[in-house]
């Protein structure tokens, strides 16, 4: 399938269709318009320019490669984005092992996070305009622990389930579970104060 002259007017379904028949400049438009979120979910991630730089390169060598495997179920930013978080897991895995923290540990002897988890858990930057706070919220994210970073934001950014993250982490829900609600405990603290003063 080709295309006419002007890539930047199609949409990214035909675009892809394009690509799926071979057409490299179609593949570059999407690259084009789709770099700089994948290199932000890299970076937000791992927390570091240079890491978050080859991640996301190499999520789109592979997303080419695996181009025929898309069909479009969901759109081509949320496929490629899925590529980039499981390039992150497996960076975090070999750096980390992603072992199990103290305080996970300590919960599960005491029979499960699950016996310590309220109802409902509110989502501590619920009250924070993004746009404003972004680089606070960022700045906090950042300050969280490698796991806990990465739960959270497959959880509140991504939109994935518990059971999704479980399998992607290879971790149990439980352990999903608790580093959610120790994540967002930890990043309400951070934020407290923004929080308090967006309430004068």
């Amino acid at each position: 399938m080709s295309l006419s002259a002007d890539y930047s007017s199609a949409d990214d379904a035909t675009l892809v269709r394009a690509a799926q028949g071979g057409d490299m400049r179609a593949f570059e438009e999407l690259v084009a318009r789709h770099r700089d979120k994948v290199y932000s979910r890299a970076y937000s991630i791992v927390r570091n320019e240079a890491d978050a730089l080859d991640i996301s390169q190499e999520a789109w060598v592979k997303a080419w490669q695996r181009l025929g495997q898309f069909h479009g179920q969901a759109s081509f930013a949320t496929w490629v984005t899925r590529i980039v978080i499981n390039l992150c897991v497996d960076w975090l895995r070999q750096r980390n092992r992603l072992d199990a923290e103290s305080i996970e540990q300590w919960a599960d002897e005491l029979g499960g996070i699950e016996q310590l988890l309220p109802r409902e858990i509110v989502n501590p930057t619920a009250q924070l305009e993004r746009e404003e706070l972004r680089q606070r919220i960022d700045a906090a994210l950042g300050q969280l622990s490698e796991t806990h970073r990465l739960v959270l934001i497959l959880h509140e950014f991504e939109g994935m389930k518990y059971k999704q993250i479980a399998k992607l982490m290879g971790c149990s829900l439980g352990t999903v579970m608790s580093r959610l609600f120790y994540a967002r405990r930890r990043l309400a603290a951070l934020l407290a104060s923004v929080i308090d003063e967006s309430r004068k």
